[in-house]
């Protein structure tokens, strides 16, 4: 396949917001993709490259290459050369990656420079995600999408699926099943403003614990081996025996899949750091040291086998009697049920289990609906997340030049809070929440308060307010207060206030803000990766 045939339905895509148009364009695609292109066809439209990071540096990027007149690169070819420059290493390095991206780019025409551009900078926001990448899939080949979304979150990816489907058609997805040792993508939940809204919308569902850990899919045969994998499918099972000891202990020799969630506590008994549990689990080296430092405990909420029996399609009611039939009390996540969400009573009740779920310093709870199957890799419906949402008032200290359909407008904002003396301290940047007239907005808007532009970053007079929602503090050494901004978004410009008025680093670092706050709890909480 031609980058430029990619690049084009990129393009189309980022153009259109109709989820409708965005399948039927993937669909097209599909149909001419070979099975041997989707390994790369399908990472470059969610905007990832096979490779990983490669070391370009903006500045060799942005260099101006002539564009080549007519189209011929294909993505094997695109492929073949990222990986080249991705391996360059040693004395000259810099020197020899530029060479090669400027000959890459000069191979490619203007378009292609753009897609290929926004590619190696993880730019391309086109909205081609895995899930609107199955449903193109699915029309595609003529599968049915419910078949190629359970034949996805059985592979781990849509990549395997795609390849089988394309080759060998829809009888292909017979041969995705759930099998021990081969992780599954996990379910993942949406959002509800409170437990009462969450009662609404399920009904009759269980209220439990949302931890701020490490969510974990373990996986044990029935001759007591067992493997660990990260919500991402990544096995760190070398780095967590505390995990394989716990889960080869249980009662029994029956092969299980579990689902939950590793977590370190205190002397005091309370959650430690979320950074110091990520710490821990991302560490490759001295694991005894490690553990001894940092140990986790599993805690688990699901199971999503036994036995070889698949219990995915199961109810969630019935899936936890299996799961309390196999693990004991103290490796699972508390919980509370509503059997009646009309009950004033057990509605308060909920309430109350929220209330003690945050003083024993957790994130917040999740909703789980009674009769809900597991669907691996969507956000359903049937879970639904309930914790505090903080804002700031923050000060808008530069902005950087977007790219894809963000080209020609400032996107990536730089946001600081005022110090005791006046100056300001960055706390990170953000560009999420900004719609179209927003960007046009800001842009015009930023460019008035501008004092420098390097091609890439415009720094301003920190003049501007602006409203930044946010799930917590996490600790970083990168920024000046030593904490970051975790999750933020841009919830609304603050013209009523001046830079004077915004929240200080003192308030970030109190936990208490001065700007609109929603939710039932304030104050901050650790953490950078979301479980759920």
């Amino acid at each position: 396949m031609l980058l430029a045939r990619l690049a084009q339905v990129s393009q189309e895509v980022a153009a259109t917001s109709a989820r409708s148009q965005k399948i039927e364009l993937l669909a097209e695609l599909f149909r001419d993709t070979a099975p041997q292109d989707v390994p790369i066809v399908i990472p470059y439209l969610a905007g990832r490259l096979p490779q990983g990071r490669l070391g370009i540096g903006w500045r060799v990027l942005s260099r101006r290459v002539e564009p080549a007149p007519e189209p011929r690169l294909t993505v094997q070819d695109v492929d073949a050369a990222l990986t080249v420059i991705g391996d360059v290493s040693g004395a000259g390095s810099q020197a020899e990656r530029t060479r090669l991206v400027a000959e890459l780019m000069g191979a490619a025409t203007e378009q292609e420079q753009r897609f290929l551009f926004g590619l190696v900078t993880g730019e391309v926001r086109q909205g081609a995600l895995d899930a609107v990448a199955t449903e193109g899939l699915a029309r595609a080949t003529g599968a049915a999408p419910p078949d190629v979304r359970r034949a996805v979150m059985l592979a781990g990816g849509v990549q395997p699926v795609a390849r089988a489907l394309l080759a060998g058609g829809p009888q292909a997805l017979a041969d995705f099943q759930l099998t021990v040792g081969r992780p599954v993508l996990p379910m993942l939940a949406h959002s509800a403003g409170s437990v009462g809204e969450g009662l609404d919308k399920l009904g009759a569902c269980a209220v439990e614990e949302k931890l701020d850990g490490i969510r974990v899919q373990v996986h044990r045969t029935g001759d007591g081996g067992v493997r660990v994998y990260t919500r991402t499918l990544d096995d760190i099972t070398d780095r967590l025996p505390e995990v394989t000891a716990a889960v080869g202990g249980l009662p029994g020799d029956a092969s299980l899949v579990l689902d939950g969630e590793v977590i370190a506590f205190g002397a005091d008994g309370r959650p430690r750091p979320f950074q110091e549990i990520a710490g821990r689990v991302g560490s490759r080296s001295d694991v005894a040291r490690a553990a001894a430092e940092v140990p986790v405990s599993p805690v688990f909420f699901d199971v999503l086998s036994v036995a070889g029996e698949d219990l995915l399609d199961l109810p969630f009611a019935r899936r936890h009697e299996r799961l309390a039939a196999l693990v004991p009390e103290g490796m699972r996540v508390r919980r509370f049920v509503v059997e009646d969400e009309s009950d004033p009573g057990q509605r308060a009740a909920a309430d109350a289990f929220f209330a003690a779920t945050l003083a024993r310093g957790h994130e917040g709870v999740v909703l789980k609906g009674l009769e809900a199957p597991y669907s691996a890799g969507r956000r359903g419906a049937s879970w639904l997340k309930v914790k505090p949402v903080h804002t700031l008032d923050l000060v808008v200290l530069a902005a950087e030049w977007g790219h894809g359909r963000r080209t020609g407008r400032l996107s990536n904002l730089h946001l600081g809070a005022r110090r005791a003396d006046g100056s300001f301290a960055m706390l990170g940047k953000t560009f999420k929440g900004l719609t179209d007239a927003l960007l046009d907005w800001q842009t015009e808007r930023l460019r008035a308060l501008a004092v420098e532009d390097d091609g890439h970053v415009v720094t301003v007079r920190p003049e501007l307010v602006v409203e930044i929602a946010y799930d917590g503090l996490q600790r970083s050494t990168r920024y000046p207060a030593g904490v970051t901004l975790r999750f933020a978004r841009v919830v609304r410009y603050r013209e009523d206030k001046s830079a004077a008025q915004a929240d200080t680093v003192e308030t970030v670092l109190s936990g208490t803000q001065s700007g609109t706050q929603t939710g039932t709890q304030t104050g901050t909480q650790s953490g950078a990766q979301k479980n759920l």
